[in-house]
């Protein structure tokens, strides 16, 4: 096997499998990659996906919309898009690249402590 691939298949109804990803890729131990496919809408979604463990993320629905909205042209737009917003959610947070992401992306620090400086 090449890689995993934790889903949901779709993340609509039933919103989990963000929940069951750090587990997946605690037990693979890096030996594959594992991507993840639930619901990715938004640069922060891919985000969170990267900071758990994910290599990668999948984005079905949203190639489909631009697609079915502007055929090729909405399929470039919409994922130009999602690259931006994930960029804009990284640089808010203080990261310039996926790999510095890790669980501690997503906790609240605590009030004492400085703010992380974004790299350059």
């Amino acid at each position: 096997m090449d890689g995993l691939i934790v889903s949901n298949h779709g993340g609509r109804q039933v919103d989990g499998a963000l929940d069951a990803l750090p587990g997946v890729v605690r037990e693979v131990h890096g030996r594959v990659p594992v991507l993840f496919d639930s619901g990715i809408r938004r640069g922060a979604d891919v985000f969170k996906a990267l900071a758990l463990g994910a290599r990668a993320v999948l984005v079905g629905r949203l190639y489909i919309w631009g697609l079915a909205l502007a055929g090729e042209e909405g399929v470039r737009d919409v994922l130009l898009n999602l690259v931006a917003d994930l960029d804009l959610t990284m640089a808010l947070s203080g990261y310039a690249c996926g790999r510095e992401l890790d669980a501690s992306a997503l906790s609240k620090s605590d009030s004492t402590e400085p703010l992380r400086q974004p790299q350059r």
